[in-house]
């Protein structure tokens, strides 16, 4: 019998997937990073008044995102936006959402 298809000698890729998965493993940050891929950028007080909900909990819904590298900062001025800093996220939505889901 051939177990070759289950062993792990890269677990460092299986680890790294899994945090992938487990940031995104929330309905709000579903949610945020599904607006960003829509709207490109935006900053927290916009994402804060879609959502509706407190601006400390977006706050910290990005920093999981920002800590899996799944998003990442621009500042412009006084004003930061966050945008999908990682080019899996735009395969892995689409799959879970349907396609028209995002664009």
């Amino acid at each position: 019998m051939d177990t070759t298809a289950f062993t792990s000698t890269d677990s460092k890729q299986f680890d790294e997937l899994a945090e992938l998965l487990k940031a995104l493993s929330h309905p709000v940050r579903l949610c945020i990073v599904r607006g960003l891929m829509r709207k490109k950028k935006c900053n927290v007080s916009y994402m804060q008044e879609c959502l509706d909900l407190p601006q400390s909990t977006v706050s910290q819904h990005l920093q999981k995102l920002r800590s899996a590298g799944i998003v990442a900062t621009e500042r412009n001025g006084l004003e930061v936006n966050y945008v999908l800093a990682d080019p899996r996220i735009e395969q892995i939505i689409p799959i879970l959402f349907g396609e028209e889901a995002c664009d």
